[in-house]
């Protein structure tokens, strides 16, 4: 008798995971109370792509004279058809991922499921009937919602999520963003290019105040955020919202966690806004679905605990994606590893998963991308390093396309020259940094980039005169 695995939740790391279990040969189950997809199609990844799009194609046309385009046309956004082609490309995604679980024998169910005991679990499926399911290994991967807030309730007109910023009727004449974290700074790009007032409030002393993010990256994008208008806070928070008329109105004021003292001396400032999108943090979906009766070990925010192999502290119970919280990287392709790598494990194989080589990508305007250690956690693990890094504005592409902006560095280790981080920031960084990916987990050496020919004029370019500049020989820079 084949394994019988279930696997709780379609997002990209549970349809994902069912797909390698029933190649692995196992009886898949997959319950979803939602669309295929999870956040990442739904609420996430795809949604706010289309809209960068979008934003970034309305920009591309108001500077069409530039290029040498005339026109006479009045360029404006029609949200009408952006929310049909959202609405159609999505389907299409989920359409495809119905029909990939078909193709591989993968059994859909479409409701709440709740775990009843060791190997068994019921269905409330969407008709009202009720399914009972046995399974000898389990997959959670029922993923994470936006966090709320007790001063800041979500209504979906003033106050709003960033599930709610995705499927706005209109854009706003102004909006505050409280988060410059990568939601924040993404949505942040995104309505500015469509025409919104953003002001942007983050407790911390940069944008994108995250460990693996370059400083000199967060530096260019704020520097590029001024250009675009768009004004913020750093190291400010606010508590309460006051709902207006017109929308709504805070006062930020100096964040100061603990008894620490303010590295600035900063003024209360009010600020009124027709919305506020809450950017921070997000929560786990573990709730209800009867994971404290199992026994299932789980920090005090509710997200699950798991080894390197995803396994739960109960036998045959792994756990993926988002519900591994903060701890672990919150990213879909990271979910759609640990996906892969939990149905492996659950039919037998043995293997670990390794956050020490994913690679971050920012969808914002521009592009933040990034992989490996940044100069000072090279540092701090011993490692001695180098960073070099070279401008977009030296590659004849980016002249080309009109897209001078940004930067990439490489850091590397003195003497041998191993790659051990690689940071962009500019023109399609998300793309560009599947070379650094590749050179940080095969531990390939500056002298072995450079002497890798790159295609020219391309945006890759930057990598190899980056590498270059690591050897004292920059030919372009």
């Amino acid at each position: 008798m084949p394994t019988r695995i279930v696997v709780l939740g379609a997002g990209p790391g549970g349809y994902v995971a069912a797909i390698r279990a029933a190649q692995l040969g196992a009886d898949v189950t997959v319950i979803e109370r939602d669309n295929v997809g999870g956040t990442c199609l739904n609420w996430g990844c795809i949604p706010s792509k289309i809209m960068k799009t979008t934003a970034e194609m309305l920009e591309h046309m108001n500077r069409a004279s530039e290029f040498g385009i005339q026109s006479s046309v009045d360029i404006r956004l029609d949200m009408h058809r952006l929310a049909a082609r959202k609405k159609q490309v999505i389907q299409v995604q989920r359409d495809g991922i119905l029909k990939l679980l078909k193709h591989n024998g993968v059994n859909y169910l479409y409701g709440d499921a709740k775990i009843t005991g060791v190997g068994s679990l019921s269905v409330t499926l969407d008709n009202g009937e009720s399914a009972h399911v046995s399974w000898d290994k389990l997959i959670i991967a029922a993923g994470s919602r936006p966090r709320t807030f007790e001063n800041f309730p979500y209504d979906g007109e003033k106050i709003i999520s960033s599930n709610d910023a995705l499927y706005l009727e209109d854009i706003p004449e102004s909006m505050l963003i409280l988060g410059g974290g990568v939601i924040g700074c993404e949505f942040a790009s995104i309505f500015s290019a469509l025409g919104c007032k953003v002001t942007l409030v983050e407790a911390l002393s940069r944008l994108l105040p995250l460990p693996s993010v370059d400083g000199d990256c967060s530096k260019i994008l704020q520097r590029e955020m001024k250009k675009r208008k768009i004004k913020y806070y750093l190291e400010q928070t606010t508590t309460a919202a006051e709902r207006t008329d017109s929308g709504i109105r805070v006062t930020i004021y100096p964040f100061t966690p603990g008894n620490e003292k303010p590295a600035r001396e900063i003024k209360p400032e009010t600020i009124e806004a027709e919305k506020m999108l809450i950017c921070i943090g997000r929560q786990p979906n573990t709730s209800g679905i009867g994971l404290e009766g199992l026994g299932v070990a789980m920090d005090q925010k509710g997200w699950i605990l798991a080894d390197e192999s995803l396994e739960t502290n109960v036998p045959g119970v792994y756990a993926i994606g988002d519900v591994l919280g903060p701890s672990k990287i919150m990213l879909a392709h990271v979910a759609s590893t640990e996906g892969i790598i939990a149905a492996e494990n659950a039919m037998g194989v043995s293997r670990k998963m390794d956050y020490g080589c994913v690679p971050g990508a920012i969808f914002t305007i521009p592009e933040v991308a990034n992989v490996g250690l940044t100069e000072s956690q090279a540092t701090e693990q011993g490692f001695d390093v180098r960073s070099d890094t070279v401008l977009f504005r030296t590659l004849g592409k980016a002249q080309v396309i009109g897209e001078i902006a940004g930067q990439a560095k490489i850091v590397s280790t003195t003497g041998h020259g191993k790659i051990v981080g690689v940071h962009i920031i500019g023109p399609h960084a998300a793309d560009l940094i599947a070379e650094g990916t590749l050179a940080v987990k095969m531990g390939t050496t500056v002298s072995e980039l450079a002497e890798t020919i790159h295609a020219h004029p391309t945006l890759s370019e930057i990598m190899l005169e980056t590498s270059f500049r690591a050897l004292d020989r920059g030919l372009h820079s």
